[in-house]
């Protein structure tokens, strides 16, 4: 039986649409299963009553995960949520970071590609091998 992996994509809100693409690529991978962990703006945690909540709900999230994703836009530079989701990978839950640089983007988030254990570009082959490679 084929491994499943736990993912967990760290993105934008603000940009959903490189989000569902990753989805739509990881959907149709050959010989590749996942479940997705992770908070799509029509997630309700949105609506967390605060940020400690939020925070906790995807910590909460992320600790059944393999490996994080994170597409490492410059947008990713700026985002306060990603820069947490990265710590909470890194620091206390101990999850690997692929760093997926976006089609045709020139500019990434040095930040990101910094705390990565593998960086990889926007290609399905690409992103499968790094997960496979480093998920946990």
């Amino acid at each position: 039986m084929a491994k499943i992996y736990n993912v967990f994509i760290s993105h934008s809100w603000s940009y959903s649409d490189a989000y569902d693409k990753l989805l739509e690529m990881l959907d149709t991978a050959p010989n590749f299963q996942y479940r997705d962990y992770s908070v799509p703006r029509d997630d309700p945690v949105h609506n967390a009553p605060n940020v400690a909540l939020l925070y906790a709900a995807i910590k909460a999230k992320m600790t059944f995960c393999h490996v994080v994703l994170v597409i490492s836009g410059v947008y990713a530079s700026y985002s306060k949520w990603i820069d947490r989701e990265i710590q909470l990978a890194n620091s206390d839950l101990q999850k690997p970071i692929l760093a997926i640089r976006p089609w045709g983007n020139e500019r990434t988030s040095l930040l990101v590609e910094e705390n990565a254990d593998k960086v990889v570009g926007w290609n399905t082959g690409s992103i499968i091998s790094g997960i496979r490679e480093i998920a946990l």
